[in-house]
């Protein structure tokens, strides 16, 4: 029997375009936290939600929260802190969500867990010549590289797939929408009219 699946949403970015608080805009009536954290909870019963500030939750989650590994920039402190909590629940492997993809399908996890085998540590999903790093299924001994990653003074979680060996899975480009990721008033708008 293989070691459970862990899932982490990452809610620790700025926000900066969206004007601050993404993780607590709404679509549909529905925080974007909470829209992430109910997707995680339908792949795994172990879910965290990574940030910088608990404030950025704005007083819970519907998940425990875990801190953005301090001394990494953007999106890689959360995928350290996915990994380690996933090490903590004895999880083989780490999928990480984004809090702004509110509509990423539901088949993510079941393909990315398909493709993912040694010796490759990440699986990553693409559509339209795009990767998707944020959404990425990864094995958790891809830890171990990590701090070596980091010192040599690399930030990028596309860049770390690679050094650890990554698999990218391909939708259609008609799956689009799906990765459609909300950055900006206006796409919370966009999204919230189609």
């Amino acid at each position: 029997m293989s070691a459970p699946l862990a899932v982490v949403v990452l809610a620790g970015g700025e926000g900066r375009r969206m004007g601050g608080d993404k993780p607590l805009r709404r679509l549909g009536g529905v925080r974007l936290i909470d829209r992430a954290v109910a997707l995680a909870c339908a792949w795994s019963p172990l879910v965290a939600v990574s940030v910088r500030d608990p404030a950025q939750a704005g007083g819970g989650a519907g998940a425990p929260l875990i801190l953005d590994r301090p001394g990494l920039e953007g999106p890689l402190a959360g995928l350290a802190a996915g990994l380690a909590f996933a090490a903590r629940s004895g999880a083989g492997r780490l999928l990480t969500l984004p809090c702004d993809m509110p509509s990423l399908p539901l088949d993510l996890a079941e393909r990315l867990g398909q493709a993912l085998a040694a010796p490759d540590r990440a699986a990553l999903p693409a559509c339209g010549e795009r990767v998707h790093p944020v959404c990425g299924l990864w094995d958790c001994e891809a830890a171990g590289a990590l701090a070596g990653y980091a010192e040599s003074g690399r930030s990028s979680v596309y860049g770390f797939a690679r050094h650890v060996g990554a698999r990218i899975v391909d939708w259609p480009p008609d799956s689009a929408a799906a990765f459609a990721n909300v950055n900006s008033p206006e796409d919370l708008a966009a999204l919230a009219a189609a």
